[in-house]
């Protein structure tokens, strides 16, 4: 790619009600193939020049083209994960990090973030939402209430937490292969959001070239408009039986010939004791509880995530 070819900012569009309320950010296409997020900004965009949809209170941001490098080439990141590791850069050694540069300071603008993505195996839509309140060191927070209430208005049944705590024991796995790895490897914009006071929900609208993801990006962005009552649509019904299941394993690919059994969905249901995967040299990946196998992805880079092993949890009962 030539340098005149290579994105040189981002689009950031922003509407202020003449009432206050909260400071919303929304973004699309943080993974440049997940585009669902971008379909439904755009449509938000439209709407709100046209008067369809009026922001009566705060102030909506949204971006609906995050990695720009990376929806242009069609793919999941530009250089790197963008949502993995974000933080600025003084010296910034890729593109990424020339994004996390201008969106740490942006997010820092805002106490409210909805993150709109999409995953690889067919499945159905869900949100990932942070931690209990805690003091910790891995995901401190003190709003967890708050987060849980705007996740329950999305639209969506399934809810997933133990992201970070997930990522922590992975890097752990990683240093112990002799793999670099950051500590805050894991880092994206939801933990930067709630790191700063604020919260945050990420929500995945379905497989990425599933037709209704961006009517299920849409009617989120929707929902939450209406539940932080910056719009005068009617308040969001609440889901009242929730499914929560919290992620406890990051499964890393170890060579480009490490295969899984079969062609699994993501959120597949699984029994102790199934072989998920075979390594190169024949070593099974057993399951060693009951559970789910997510966001299996069978075009993983060697060292980086190939799936999740996720339990049920008894959060929101």
């Amino acid at each position: 790619m030539t340098e005149s070819s290579t994105p040189t900012g981002l689009s950031v569009y922003q509407f202020a009600g003449l009432q206050s309320g909260p400071k919303l950010i929304i973004l699309g296409a943080v993974h440049g193939n997940e585009t669902c997020g971008t379909k439904a900004l755009q449509r938000l965009n439209r709407e709100i020049d046209s008067g369809e949809v009026i922001i009566n209170k705060g102030t909506l941001t949204i971006v609906p083209i995050t990695n720009p490098l990376a929806y242009q080439l069609q793919r999941r990141h530009g250089d790197r994960n963008l949502n993995r590791n974000m933080s600025r850069s003084d010296e910034p050694r890729d593109f990424e990090d020339l994004v996390c540069n201008v969106l740490c300071p942006l997010l820092e603008q805002h106490d409210v973030l909805l993150d709109l993505h999409s995953f690889q195996a067919p499945g159905i839509p869900f949100a990932l939402i942070g931690a209990p309140n805690n003091v910790g060191e891995i995901e401190p927070i003190a709003r967890a209430d708050q987060e849980e209430a705007m996740a329950m208005s999305l639209g969506v049944n399934r809810f997933v937490e133990g992201w970070l705590d997930t990522y922590a024991q992975g890097v752990q796995d990683r240093k112990a292969r002799g793999v670099e790895a950051r500590v805050d490897y894991g880092v994206g914009t939801t933990e930067t959001m709630r790191r700063g006071g604020g919260i945050a929900v990420t929500l995945e609208c379905g497989q990425h070239d599933d037709e209704a993801a961006p009517q299920t990006a849409y009617t989120a962005i929707r929902n939450t408009l209406a539940y932080l009552e910056m719009t005068s649509d009617d308040q969001p019904k609440l889901v009242k039986q929730p499914e929560v299941i919290r992620l406890y394993r990051v499964i890393d690919r170890l060579h480009q010939n490490d295969s899984f059994t079969k062609k699994w969905l993501s959120f597949e249901e699984i029994k102790q004791g199934t072989v998920i995967a075979h390594r190169h040299d024949g070593t099974e990946l057993i399951a060693d509880r009951d559970g789910w196998v997510v966001f299996p992805n069978n075009n993983a880079q060697v060292d980086q995530e190939w799936f999740y092993l996720a339990m049920k949890s008894s959060r929101l009962d």
